[in-house]
């Protein structure tokens, strides 16, 4: 009885004991690193190859909160030693989202002991914040690793870890959108493609076989090859200047009887053209013939100064013969054409009272016209006189006559900054009509030439810019200086060489891509 007694009367202090041991066990387990690890409520990955070097990451807390979180990175080169002195940059970017924009949480690295790099990121908010670690050294190059993170989510798993220096992720379609991470596009949902740093600085992209079809990417070599040039200038057919012939009279008088009595009538040479009267020609008549019937000899200085004043006077010797044989002065003397051609103007009716030097009539011959055309001042070197020219007549359903330049004005029209050029045509069938339109291509021989095709070329400012395929998915663009230009090439002075394969065509959806990797310095 009384060792039951004893034993019962022990048992609680046996429990006693054995609590008092279990609480000494976890305040002695507590304090040890391996628990302290545990209490610290960070998470660490394994070691991830990221070009030539071994990473290991760590966030602390896990799962990361809103506000500060602490950031680790372990860097080691290939044989797990620290490398030190490396350029780490590391933040965690939210994703754009409908109007709102990406948000961006940098974290400020710094090594605070061999190898070990550590900085503080803020989180704005809870949601995915996508983490991205970029290290540098001027030994081992970059490398770029990409982590999917979210608040309220235990762990940090790898996304890509590639040995490719990538900047930053882009949409094909859409380059105005940046990411730090890879993810999908904020406005067409494609999947974002990655920039690399390489491609950075040289403005290149790539672009698999499947983008190219999907945007019509087209491509063509550069030659050397013989190049011509057709300049085109609107022009009109107009009266050839050196065949044009005044009416005008040396005394004052009035009109009598008119036989060029319309514009556009036809005269010939030496017809008459109007009667005349004047008070001073019928006196110069009269004086004529009274030294005519004195004279003495054909000879009479007298008789010479009469004839001549009535010659300077347009009257012609036949009249004059006739003057003499009939003995009387005309009141009504006739004036003849001094050319065959057509009235173009006429200023005078019967009865008209005129003026000495007044224009009466102007006659043109249309045996013979030009056509001139305006040529632009950047095209007046190309053009010389005796080159060859094709007149399209639209008028005359498109006909084309063939002539030559014959004159190129030596000045420029101040308000069009254009010349003239002259074409000389024959007209004798009178189908060419003054002021009739026309339109004017001269070819030019430019010789052999370096050319792309002229879709190949993208303007941005006073740059010209091509994309050249380098082969294997890369397009770089190219800065080019360009020279001539047709109306299907252009000549390439500057940028590339013959033989290069150069885009030609969905160019303009490769540039936004490039123009966001190039910087404005290519562009």
């Amino acid at each position: 009885m009384n060792t039951l007694h004893t034993k019962s009367r022990l048992i609680p202090f046996v429990i006693i004991l054995i609590v008092i041991i279990s609480v000494l066990l976890w305040i002695f387990f507590s304090g040890s690193p391996n628990v302290s690890a545990m209490r610290d409520k960070s998470i660490t990955t394994d070691v991830i190859t990221a070009g030539k070097y071994r990473v290991k990451v760590s966030v602390n807390p896990d799962p990361p909160k809103v506000g500060k979180n602490t950031l680790s990175v372990i860097v080691m080169d290939e044989h797990t030693q620290p490398v030190s002195k490396a350029k780490v940059r590391a933040v965690a970017q939210m994703p754009a989202m409908g109007s709102m924009p990406a948000m961006n949480a940098p974290a400020d690295m710094s090594e605070v002991e061999p190898g070990k790099y550590q900085g503080e990121f803020e989180l704005a908010m809870s949601g995915e914040w996508p983490l991205a670690v970029d290290i540098e050294t001027e030994q081992l190059g970059h490398g770029d690793l990409t982590f999917d993170m979210a608040t309220g989510r235990k762990g940090v798993t790898v996304a890509t870890a590639t040995p490719g220096d990538i900047s930053h992720y882009t949409c094909s379609m859409h380059p105005s959108v940046k990411s730090a991470t890879p993810g999908t596009c904020p406005i067409c949902s494609m999947d974002l493609v990655p920039v690399t740093k390489k491609e950075m600085q040289s403005g290149s992209i790539r672009m698999d076989a499947r983008r190219r079809q999907l945007i019509g990417v087209t491509t063509d070599i550069a030659e050397r090859k013989s190049m011509t040039q057709t300049i085109r200038a609107a022009g009109r057919v107009t009266y050839d200047e050196t065949r044009l012939a005044d009416i005008t009279l040396k005394f004052d008088g009035w009109i009598g009887h008119l036989y060029a009595d319309y514009l556009g009538v036809h005269v010939s040479k030496d017809q008459p053209l109007f009667e005349v009267y004047s008070p001073d020609l019928l006196s110069a008549q009269q004086e004529y013939l009274e030294t005519w019937r004195r004279r003495n000899n054909k000879n009479d200085t007298l008789l010479k100064a009469a004839r001549q004043r009535l010659l300077l006077w347009d009257l012609r010797l036949p009249q004059l013969r006739q003057l003499e044989q009939r003995g009387r002065a005309d009141e009504y003397v006739p004036i003849h054409s001094p050319m065959t051609g057509t009235v173009i103007e006429k200023t005078i009716v019967p009865g008209s009272a005129i003026k000495a030097g007044q224009k009466l009539l102007r006659i043109a011959d249309l045996s013979r016209v030009w056509v001139e055309g305006q040529i632009y001042e950047y095209e007046i070197p190309l053009v010389k006189v005796g080159m060859a020219v094709d007149v399209i007549l639209p008028d005359l359903n498109q006909r084309s006559i063939t002539g030559k330049v014959a004159f190129i004005q030596p000045y420029l029209e101040g308000e069009t900054r254009t010349a003239k050029v002259r074409v000389e045509l024959d007209n004798t069938q009178g189908e060419l009509r003054p002021d009739m339109y026309a339109h004017l291509h001269i070819n030019v021989d430019l010789g052999k030439r370096l050319v792309v095709p002229e879709s190949a070329v993208l303007y941005a400012g006073d740059s010209r810019v091509v994309f050249v395929d380098l082969g294997d998915g890369a397009l770089q663009p190219r800065k080019i200086k360009t020279g001539l230009r047709n109306a299907s090439e252009i000549e390439v002075l500057e940028g590339i060489e013959p033989g290069d394969k150069v885009v030609t065509s969905g160019n303009f959806l490769i540039a936004a891509e490039s123009k966001l990797k190039a910087g404005i310095d290519q562009w």
